[in-house]
């Protein structure tokens, strides 16, 4: 086990998306943090944490399949939190 820190302070992580959006071409717009964080958190707590970078994967695939916009996207996720939204809470 590794003893570096694995938790990104905020600038860390722009920094991260800006490397992303570098090494894949893509726009301010094509990476929008904020909104994928909030998908991440409205399916931990809705659905289950592990639930949530899988969420997030299906929504980029789904974007990615009707078009890839940044309305695609908003949409896509939209929809996976809609869906979080209304998953049954399970009995612990």
């Amino acid at each position: 086990m590794t003893d570096k820190n694995r938790t990104l302070p905020p600038e860390a992580l722009e920094e991260w998306a800006a490397a992303l959006r570098e090494r894949f071409d893509l726009g301010a717009d094509d990476v929008p943090i904020g909104l994928i964080l909030d998908l991440a958190r409205d399916v931990a707590n809705g659905v289950a944490r592990p639930a949530a970078p899988f969420s997030a994967f299906v929504a980029g695939l789904v974007a990615g399949r009707q078009g890839g916009s940044p309305d695609d996207i908003r949409a896509a996720v939209a929809g996976v939190v809609e869906l979080a939204g209304t998953w049954p809470a399970r009995d612990a």
